[in-house]
């Protein structure tokens, strides 16, 4: 029997539990031993509910029982899960986390401490809910140099701009009804702001380039400025509006961000919708893969999880998980990539010709029923050019970057 010790009986900590009760004997036999919740941390008492007579409200109660092998994580938050989870790689013991404010600010100090005691520090659930990712980055990928990957990280947002999308709503209107549905928190900063997503491209890149990216490095806007008059354009054009988080390896420069982009049908991530979550990966051999499913919510998280639980059961005494170079990877300047660029701008097209003085050969684009404006696509320029530019003219309503 191996002993496990949960922190957190929230939503994530309450899916793991009725993951683990409603597919147990399947996931005992891919353990190859019994997986036994013997504690609960919890500020709270629980009575009425199973789980009540397992709730604890003192760590070191689990950290020093020496029958618990794995610890679950999944306090969320850098504090007090920071602490918790070091003193139980330091007492020997493996653990499992869906927590990506804690890997993405600790992660490689982890995993380095996993692998000085030979156990282990897995985290598949801290990006993209319940589709597999960690684990290919770490495996099966290996043999490739990954020099891009690009996804809608984020269900919340998805699930705001596909509304916005397909019933022509305002975002304050959307995200009111995400709120109600409950697919956005209260406050829904982290996620409509670009936070959230921004952690998990951290994540993402540390992993594929082998070095600690810092988070606060990445360039991050959210969506809070798109509106629905930017969504009849994108239909104009044939494309749709989507945050992406991507980090891409472009000759010795490496580039983060996390913005709304205009992307066309042809891309790989034009479809996913809703509260779903995709994510683009290339690799110098490969060439292109595409992760798709559910990004969020309680049982597909859940799921992650208890997958890594197995994983660290199969594996007790052994390290399995490529681990990040605490060495920092410089990222280069946003202001030095390039692209093109989406702008719309009030008044007639007698703008045109300065428009054209200043960019170039651009690409108008009309909405029939906008008489007052118009918009119009940039070639391929650099960001520092175009936020120069683009200073240079009356009327500018919005701008969106386009992703070929």
């Amino acid at each position: 029997m191996i002993n496990i010790g949960i922190l957190g009986y929230g939503t994530v900590g309450s899916g793991v539990v009725e993951v683990l009760n409603t597919n147990q004997e399947s996931i005992n036999k891919r353990a190859g031993e019994e997986i036994n919740v013997k504690y609960v941390l919890d500020l709270r008492d629980f009575p009425g509910d199973p789980i009540q007579d397992k709730i604890v409200h003192d760590f070191e109660t689990i950290n020093n029982d020496p029958d618990v092998s794995i610890i679950v994580e999944v306090m969320g938050g850098v504090e007090p899960a920071y602490t918790f989870v070091k003193k139980a790689l330091e007492n020997g013991k493996s653990v499992a986390t869906s927590n990506k404010e804690l890997v993405a600010k600790h992660g490689s100090e982890l995993l380095e401490l996993a692998r000085s005691k030979n156990i282990n520090f897995l985290f598949e659930a801290s990006v993209g809910g319940g589709i597999p990712i960690i684990r290919p980055l770490n495996s099966s990928l290996t043999a490739d140099e990954i020099d891009e990957i690009t996804g809608i990280l984020n269900g919340t947002t998805n699930y705001i701009l596909s509304k916005m999308t397909h019933e022509g709503l305002e975002f304050a209107d959307v995200l009111k009804d995400a709120q109600d549905k409950g697919y956005a928190e209260r406050n829904p900063e982290a996620d409509v702001e670009g936070y959230d997503a921004c952690r998990k491209i951290a994540i993402l890149s540390s992993l594929a380039f082998g070095s600690q990216v810092d988070y606060e490095d990445i360039y991050t806007e959210g969506i809070t400025k798109i509106t629905a008059s930017d969504i009849k354009y994108a239909k104009e054009m044939g494309k749709a509006i989507k945050l992406l988080a991507s980090s891409k390896k472009v000759g010795d420069s490496f580039y983060a961000m996390v913005a709304p982009f205009l992307i066309g049908d042809e891309h790989p991530l034009y479809s996913v919708n809703n509260v779903f979550n995709g994510i683009f990966v290339h690799g110098n051999v490969l060439g292109d893969v595409m992760f798709y499913g559910s990004g969020a919510g309680k049982l597909p998280t859940a799921s992650a999880v208890v997958a890594d639980v197995v994983d660290a059961a199969k594996h007790m005494n052994r390290n399995i998980m490529t681990f990040w170079s605490s060495g920092k990877l410089e990222l280069t300047d946003i202001s030095k990539s390039e692209r093109k660029f989406f702008v719309r701008i009030s008044g007639g097209t007698e703008k045109l010709e300065s428009i054209k003085a200043l960019f170039g050969p651009v690409s108008v684009v009309a909405v029939p029923e906008m008489d007052d404006e118009f918009g119009f696509i940039t070639e391929v320029i650099s960001e520092a050019e175009f936020k120069e530019k683009v200073g240079q003219l009356e009327g500018v309503i919005n701008m969106i970057r386009v992703q070929d």
